[in-house]
């Protein structure tokens, strides 16, 4: 069976009533802002004073000089030995020298562009830019229809149209929700072919051993039609990789970030330190472990390929203290994340941090939770925010209403950075001086010419006074959202490609396929 013959044999939904089943040749299910990625003009939240940004710094070196980081790969050893490095005893921590950690991570460039297959989709990391991806990972996923369900291959194919529809969402992170129905052993392939073709814009591949990442760099090359050559050029794709916090790196994650470097593609270094649990219960002990632990992957990968992109990820939060859960949306996060903005700065190296929440449905505190973390990630300037659509549960759980109410906030805070113009013509003092004392602006030239993109113009947000909202069937946003999502699944066209890339991506998944794909533990 090919994959293509798999796709089309992918059960349909039942069509949904009400007002998606209604649209159909009526125009787009929602009006959405073009694409576009925004970049910062105001400066950002500082929470640390310079003094403080140093002692950060200091404490990340003493972590590096002093205690060592565990780096569970041979290969990464050597490496770091032949640099100059110390092994301990056990053959695995590594001691830094600062002089050499800030000499290898000046060698990673402060920004950055990822081109996908579709040129027009490419997008700058680093610098004042600012970019969204979706939720990555989830094993579950939930909606108003089916309830919370284990993830399977045509929930993953949903929520990859949904990241293709959205234009506020410009890369494609992790799996948006697990799809366990494919056998491990082969589950990159056929997800990371969805991915390809039903997406054109950043993807991001798994750094899980040897035979994933060598066969999803292949797969984007053909995907794209590029010679090897052509393809080390310049950043086509992404990884990320997270630390076993505290101070440890593993190596399947090393492997595949090597590999990734190798090749000039982009590493996310994200080391998971949940304060309280795997690293210091105060902030600025977190964040110096993060730094610690961030630093030590990137200077490794520069030793691999200097030059080669890398960022510095943040994902310090807090748990719940008296249940050891993480706890998301938090002070302490956001506080975490624009602290995490200073110390990327201070190393000029590009930032991601995440859109977050511990809620378990799409309710209020789920809408809060992820405000606060976006926000927290907005003023700390955050360059690449992951899991910016549809996280619940802590990250256990991929919601599609979730998805479309983030989609709504995002498209708000892409509108929220641009710049505010104050030309002559905005400041309006002809307008003011013909409107007098008393009167009222909306009959104005100056309105008329400027009231239909004068304000932002939400997709999802319900303006309209209670009894036209009670006429229309009182549908909280979750529901207006369910309605949403199935329109646009329903109307979903792929986005065009290449057919001899097909061709060759199609022909190498499935004799990846025949050769029994990448070992498994089963």
């Amino acid at each position: 069976m090919t994959a293509e013959t798999v796709l089309q044999q992918e059960p349909k939904r039942r069509r949904g009533g009400g007002r998606a089943a209604n649209m159909r040749g009526k125009g787009p299910i929602i009006t959405q802002s073009p694409w576009v990625t925004p970049t910062f003009t105001d400066a950002p939240v500082e929470p640390l004073s310079i003094d403080s940004v140093h002692a950060v710094h200091e404490g990340a070196m003493r972590v590096l000089e002093e205690i060592g980081i565990q780096f569970l790969h041979p290969k990464a050893v050597d490496i770091l030995v032949r640099e100059g490095c110390t092994v301990l005893e056990d053959g695995v921590t590594i001691l830094m020298g600062r002089d050499f950690v800030m000499e290898k991570i000046a060698l990673a460039p402060s920004q950055f562009t990822i081109t996908p297959r579709n040129p027009e989709r490419r997008i700058t990391v680093g610098g004042r830019h600012l970019t969204f991806g979706q939720v990555g990972s989830p094993p579950n996923y939930s909606n108003l229809d089916e309830g919370r369900q284990t993830g399977h291959r045509r929930a993953y194919r949903d929520l990859v149209k949904m990241t293709q529809y959205f234009n506020c969402l410009h890369f494609i992170s992790g799996y948006p929700v697990e799809p366990v129905d494919i056998h491990a052993s082969v589950r990159h392939l056929d997800a990371m072919h969805d991915k390809l073709v039903l997406c054109d814009k950043v993807v991001h591949a798994y750094s899980l051993g040897t035979e994933r990442i060598e066969d999803n760099i292949e797969m984007v090359r053909l995907a794209s039609g590029l010679s090897h050559d052509a393809f080390e050029a310049s950043p086509r794709m992404f990884t990320n990789i997270n630390s076993t916090s505290p101070l440890k790196h593993d190596w399947p994650m090393l492997d595949g970030a090597m590999r990734m470097a190798e090749r000039n593609q982009p590493t996310v270094v994200s080391p998971f330190t949940l304060s309280g649990a795997m690293a210091p219960v105060t902030l600025a002990g977190a964040v110096a472990q993060q730094t610690a632990e961030g630093l030590a992957a990137i200077a490794l990968l520069q030793c691999v390929r200097p030059g080669s992109p890398a960022v510095y990820g943040s994902f310090t939060s807090n748990v719940d203290m008296r249940t050891g859960s993480p706890a998301f949306g938090t002070p302490e996060y956001m506080r975490a994340t624009q602290m995490s903005g200073q110390m990327a700065r201070f190393y000029d190296l590009p930032l991601r941090a995440s859109n977050t929440c511990a809620a378990n449905c799409p309710d209020a505190q789920a809408a809060w939770e992820s405000a606060f973390s976006l926000w927290g990630a907005i003023t700390g300037q955050t360059n690449m925010v992951y899991h910016a659509a549809g996280w619940l549960e802590g990250g256990l759980c991929a919601s599609y209403e979730k998805f479309v109410m983030d989609c709504g906030t995002l498209q708000q805070m892409q509108h929220y950075v641009q710049p505010v113009p104050v030309t002559e013509a905005d400041i309006a003092v002809d307008a003011i001086r013909d409107v007098g004392a008393g009167g009222h602006f909306f009959g104005t030239p100056h309105t008329q010419e400027r009231y239909e993109t004068a304000f932002y113009q939400p997709f999802l947000s319900d303006w309209s006074n209670f009894e036209n909202w009670e006429d229309r069937g009182a549908l909280p946003t979750e529901k207006r959202a369910n309605t949403l999502w199935k329109g646009i699944l329903e109307e979903f066209e792929p986005p065009a490609m290449d057919p001899d890339n097909r061709a060759a991506l199609d022909e190498f998944v499935e004799r990846r396929k025949r050769e029994g794909g990448a070992p498994t533990d089963f």
